[in-house]
């Protein structure tokens, strides 16, 4: 694997470690025992599909709904 950029970083005083010019936002950290740090790129993104669970609690929650199992309205006016 061929080394594209090769820098030396220091913590700061909350353990933190800023990347230059960082090609992702998101990053999966694994630390080993010895020191060594490998950072991961993630890309997050949106489910293509609902799962069976949510699905299933929705037509629930809309169920109660229409046989009237609903919380007392909230008050909202003091926002």
């Amino acid at each position: 694997m061929e080394v594209v950029k090769d820098y030396d970083v220091h913590i700061d005083n909350k353990k933190r470690v800023t990347l230059r010019g960082a090609k992702y936002q998101y990053y999966n950290v694994r630390e080993y025992e010895n020191g060594c740090i490998m950072l991961e790129p993630r890309e997050l993104t949106t489910p293509e599909m609902i799962s069976k669970k949510t699905l299933r609690d929705m037509d629930q929650a809309v169920h109660n709904f229409r046989l009237g199992k609903v919380s007392e309205p909230i008050d909202l006016s003091d926002f």
